[in-house]
């Protein structure tokens, strides 16, 4: 049987075959915290395997909102590797990520693989620690929107509950 769609043949067949991911890998990350350190070398990594990962190059200004791009390569993905570090969820992009790519795990199947990059994933999951005075400071300040918070932290928690690797110390 052939693969491909000949003239009368089944094209239906051949579409099925037809991978639906356009990356293997999607990084998520705090740019500050590892952009230039772990993130580099799991993204080189991954890229010598013949993993095709999709990594954001761009540093976005506070106060900007995530483009869509970012949004169209998240579904767009196989795989997202979250690397959670102390300063993630003081990025509300990051959180914004995040969101997105907890709702592409029930729409579109993603697959999520949590790194938690010195950080301990209890806070993660319970919100303590510099992710309690991070939220802290968001009540303040998005007071209107208790809605975004809760789907952030929802989020967090949802990442925080499935296995991942905890790297500390290394």
């Amino acid at each position: 049987m052939a693969l491909m769609s000949t003239p009368g043949g089944n094209s239906a067949l051949a579409s099925s075959l037809t991978p639906q991911w356009k990356y293997d890998v999607f990084l998520s990350f705090r740019g500050e915290d590892t952009r230039n350190g772990f993130t580099d070398h799991l993204y080189d990594a991954l890229q010598c395997k013949g993993l095709f990962t999709f990594r954001d190059e761009e540093k976005l200004d506070k106060g900007k909102s995530i483009s869509l791009n970012l949004l169209k390569a998240i579904e767009e993905s196989r795989f997202a590797i979250i690397i959670l570090s102390k300063n993630y969820a003081s990025s509300t992009w990051c959180l914004d990520e995040l969101a997105h790519i907890v709702r592409c795990t029930k729409e579109k199947g993603l697959i999520i693989l949590p790194v938690f990059y010195h950080v301990n994933p209890s806070d993660v999951r319970k919100q303590t620690g510099i992710f309690a005075q991070t939220f802290d400071e968001y009540k303040k300040r998005f007071k209107e929107s208790m809605e975004k918070l809760e789907t952030w932290r929802d989020a967090l928690r949802e990442v925080a509950n499935l296995f991942g690797w905890h790297l500390q110390d290394r």
